[in-house]
């Protein structure tokens, strides 16, 4: 591990190998419907993964100049690239690269980032205060996916893991006074702790109307509705004000699938197969 964070010789054709790599993992893992809201596909829309890249470059770099050239260099290449493979698949299009436009500006950013980013190499106090808003970035990718895992289990566990374990990985192994690796070790649990207490305390809920009164599926407040499996939310009949009439409203706390049956006062019933997806759902009657 140490040697990831410093013992690598990353020559120029090295490092535009493993930006082409880098770029074409992340657009099939964007593509693929397999990972779709999955730990895979987390690195074409958060940073925790290129922050880990970014460190790898700068700690094996030979200069400020050499780390801040290699990370713009980088970055220039493997994100647009991430969106080139992906036009042909894409309803967009070449409309796909306003996306780039974001990730533009971080590799602009790379810059400056690599250039100061390399003094971590000096092993002072101050070199953590370096490594500490990448910790936080990390940081906050942990908290996002913590926060989901409860209503997706066990798609995002990976990630949540892997930004766990780097915001300690990071102090221990990129530098080598012995303080600086304990106290940066310690400030990162405590992170950890903190965040975790703050993602599980907002658990996610979808909350979203799933099915109007018809004439094909009709029903008003008189009539009872519920799912099969309780552990999947809360389900209700709502008058909705703005289309003046009467919609199942359900709040959601985990991906499932289930039978939501709507039971008129006379005991009639209409039943529909549900599915929970992460912010949208399937529903057909049966």
């Amino acid at each position: 591990m140490k040697k990831l964070f410093g013992g690598l010789n990353l020559t120029w054709p090295k490092l535009i190998i493993f930006a082409i790599l880098a770029g074409i993992y992340t657009a099939i893992m964007a593509l693929l419907p397999q990972t779709n809201g999955t730990s895979f596909d987390t690195i074409a829309v958060t940073f925790e993964v290129w922050v880990l890249f970014g460190i790898i470059i700068i700690m094996n770099s030979k200069s400020n100049k050499d780390a801040a050239l290699k990370c713009f260099v980088f970055f220039l290449i493997s994100q647009p690239l991430v969106y080139l493979i992906q036009v042909p698949f894409s309803h967009l299009g070449w409309k796909i690269f306003v996306y780039y436009k974001y990730w533009f500006i971080w590799t602009v950013c790379c810059l400056p980032m690599g250039y100061i980013g390399y003094y971590m190499k000096e092993n002072k106090w101050w070199s953590y205060l370096i490594l500490f808003p990448m910790i936080l970035l990390t940081a906050y990718s942990y908290a996002t996916y913590l926060s989901e895992l409860p209503f997706t289990f066990p798609k995002y566990l990976l990630i949540v893991i892997f930004c766990g374990v780097m915001m300690i990985i990071y102090p221990i192994f990129i530098f080598d006074n012995k303080k600086i690796k304990k106290y940066g070790t310690i400030i990162s649990v405590i992170i950890i702790i903190l965040t975790s207490v703050l993602a599980l305390n907002s658990k996610k809920v979808y909350s979203t109307e799933v099915l109007s009164n018809s004439e094909e599926n009709p029903f008003n407040d008189t009539a009872k509705v519920s799912l099969e499996d309780t552990t999947c939310g809360d389900v209700s009949i709502i008058y909705v004000q703005s289309i003046e009439d009467y919609m199942i409203h359900g709040d959601f706390k985990k991906e499932c699938t289930t039978v939501l049956t709507i039971e008129d006062k006379d005991g009639n019933k209409q039943e529909f197969d549900l599915i929970i997806k992460n912010n949208t759902y399937d529903i057909e009657k049966r």
